[in-house]
């Protein structure tokens, strides 16, 4: 997977393979779908070093990125929660993957808002793929 992952980083938003490996993915005629996994690297707070931290499942979040090849490029982080053995709270991990109120990746977002994204024609290019705000992921 060395040279497949060396590749994805070079699309793939900067640092990602810090917290997630690369689970699967997929394409169809409009959509290339990537899934990235959180690592099984729990959060510890200092108070909850010498408890126990168990893996309790996962949530979905999913984000649109750059187009590739002229398909919308809709990243699926499974998000890692894990549970302090003995207690109810949950521990999350805080990674800021998508820009605030969006479903956008943060580069991603930032360009479209910039005069770049109007001028090259991305910005028309993603109307155009984007689904309708209804049927969003």
């Amino acid at each position: 997977m060395t040279n497949e992952k060396s590749i994805l980083e070079l699309v793939l938003p900067d640092g990602i393979f810090e917290w997630f490996d690369v689970a699967g993915g997929d394409r169809d005629e409009t959509d290339l779908k990537i899934i990235l996994e959180e690592k099984n690297i729990p959060p510890i707070p200092e108070d909850l070093k010498d408890k126990k931290i168990i893996s309790k499942g996962f949530t979905d979040i999913t984000i649109t990125d750059f187009p590739i090849r002229g398909r919308r490029t809709l990243l699926t982080f499974r998000r890692r929660y894990w549970q302090v053995e003995g207690e109810q709270k949950l521990l999350k991990r805080d990674i800021k993957l998508s820009f605030p109120g969006t479903q956008l990746e943060q580069e991603f977002a930032v360009f479209l808002k910039e005069d770049g994204g109007r001028k090259s024609g991305l910005s028309n290019f993603y109307r155009k793929v984007s689904l309708p705000p209804t049927e969003r992921i």
